[in-house]
């Protein structure tokens, strides 16, 4: 046994490494701006050197050229970018219930700074994105994200050509469920703003001398931020079930 590493082992970890550091770049909560980029650099090291014995055997030889070992570097970046896309792009359900909730209850004005996000949002948006987060590895869904690792070499081996038009179909469906369940998530208070505008114009339509706006506005916001509250528990249970549900589209490889 050598006391050094191998070319190849070093090719096999550097390759092992851009795969799993553009992933967890783009994972939720470990990917964020204010995780210390040393911290994330620790991580994604660590998970390569423990998936080395797993996944070297799906993995090319060490190439002839330096052309030929920068085109498989690319080649497995991209593939880690467009794994954790689709494991991010699902959190914009949380945000669009946020900001459909922000609409109803008249509170899209209350502009906070997102962690989650590049740019200012709803303060019940920001918080929808922290509280799926924190259900995330609450919930131990964390850990399916190790084994889609594992599993990704095995749906998308390197050997294999690189499966860009399965991706856009995935991503296309991806982008259009999440916003779709954003929406469903955010169905109680829509429905309550519904009832409730409609109660309001009936009121101002028979007491037209009766300034409606100034009692709908404040309960409005109370009511609607109630209604919020009581449809946390099922907003959470359904959102982290589906994202289970998808994070386990990367993880089945790992247990066939």
């Amino acid at each position: 046994m050598e006391p050094y590493a191998t070319a190849d082992q070093v090719w096999a970890g550097g390759l092992i490494f851009a795969r799993i550091g553009a992933v967890l770049m783009m994972l939720p909560g470990v990917g964020e701006s204010y995780v210390p980029p040393r911290i994330r650099l620790a991580l994604a090291l660590s998970v390569s050197l423990v998936l080395w014995p797993v996944v070297a055997g799906a993995l090319p030889g060490l190439p002839a050229s330096v052309g030929g070992m920068a085109g498989w570097i690319i080649r497995e970046v991209i593939t880690g970018l467009m794994i954790g896309a689709l494991l991010r792009a699902f959190m914009i359900a949380l945000s669009t219930a946020g900001e459909v909730v922000s609409l109803q209850t008249t509170l899209s004005f209350s502009q906070t700074a997102n962690p989650m996000q590049a740019q200012p949002g709803t303060t019940l948006s920001a918080f929808l994105m922290l509280l799926g987060t924190t259900l995330i590895f609450a919930t131990n869904t964390h850990h399916l994200f190790i084994a889609g690792l594992v599993g990704s070499y095995e749906l998308i081996a390197p050997a294999r050509p690189l499966m860009t038009e399965d991706f856009v179909t995935l991503a296309i469906r991806t982008v259009a469920d999440s916003f779709a369940l954003g929406v469903q998530l955010a169905a109680p208070v829509i429905v309550f703003a519904l009832v409730f505008n409609l109660a309001s114009g009936l009121v101002a339509r028979v007491m037209p001398a009766f300034q409606i706006f100034f009692a709908a506005a404040p309960l409005s916001v109370i009511l609607g931020l109630s209604v919020f509250a009581l449809s946390l528990g099922v907003v959470g249970t359904v959102f982290i079930d589906r994202y289970r549900a998808l994070a386990r589209i990367f993880a089945g490889g790992a247990g066939g």
